[in-house]
């Protein structure tokens, strides 16, 4: 019988936790995701199955919700990230896809990201330098998509200008955590 034992996108068997003078940066390994996609003019038809069946409001362009025990944000026209805990949502991808039925293409996206939830005081002076992106003007619920070491990241605004989640490709994990790091340390 073979002995397997989950890993995190770093290759660790716990979640690396990193601490600077006024930033924390964890990487978040308890995460389930699934993407939707409406199909073509059925895009209404999909945010109301969404919304009636997990309670989860379908966000706009550039911005993410929640819903009871989901997350969701917005990818790009009629294409959604949802998300809720790995422990009680290991199914997630199938729930969402009984949920939406023949409107909306779903996938399992769970081990194909990576999360590393970025907070503390001097978390907008991090930002600055890490990518293009204008966080001190924007709110809780902002969700954008970013260049961060020539990876594409999305960065959901969690609490403005103190907390942050980089989600971006979990094979590219340990070149994103290094970004995060080298740039605290030029920093702080």
């Amino acid at each position: 019988m073979h002995s397997l034992k989950a890993i995190t996108p770093l290759g660790g068997t716990c979640p690396q936790i990193d601490h600077f003078d006024g930033l924390l940066i964890s990487e978040n390994s308890d995460r389930a995701l699934a993407s939707i996609a409406a199909r073509q003019g059925r895009e209404a038809e999909c945010s109301a199955a969404v919304q009636s069946i997990l309670g989860l409001k379908l966000p706009q362009p550039a911005k993410w919700s929640i819903g009871g025990a989901y997350m969701a944000w917005w990818m790009g026209p009629d294409l959604w990230m949802v998300d809720a805990d790995h422990t009680d949502h290991e199914l997630l991808a199938v729930n969402v896809k009984r949920a939406v039925g023949s409107v909306g293409s779903v996938a399992e996206q769970t081990d194909g990201w990576c999360r590393f939830d970025v907070s503390g005081a001097r978390v907008l002076d991090v930002f600055e330098r890490l990518c293009n992106l204008n966080l001190r003007a924007g709110e809780a619920g902002d969700a954008h998509r970013a260049s961060i070491e020539h990876l594409g990241c999305f960065v959901l605004c969690l609490e403005a200008g103190a907390k942050y989640a980089v989600i971006g490709p979990r094979s590219s994990a340990g070149a994103l955590h290094h970004a995060l790091l080298t740039t605290a340390q030029s920093v702080i």
